[in-house]
């Protein structure tokens, strides 16, 4: 993985407000690869997802 292809993400739970700061990249489908699977609340559907490249 080039740095070309690293994103800096930031994903928000707008439930509990927890923020989290990870690196991933796009996969085929077009959406964001990072390995976040729930916030610590339990939600796993309403997150924001912010993208940056790095």
């Amino acid at each position: 993985m080039t740095t070309a292809n690293r994103y800096r993400i930031v994903i928000r739970c707008p439930l509990c407000g927890e923020k989290y700061i990870l690196r991933g990249k796009r996969n085929e489908n077009g959406d964001y690869e990072t390995g976040f699977k729930q916030c610590v609340c339990g939600n796993e559907d309403q997150l924001i997802i912010e993208a940056s490249p790095e």
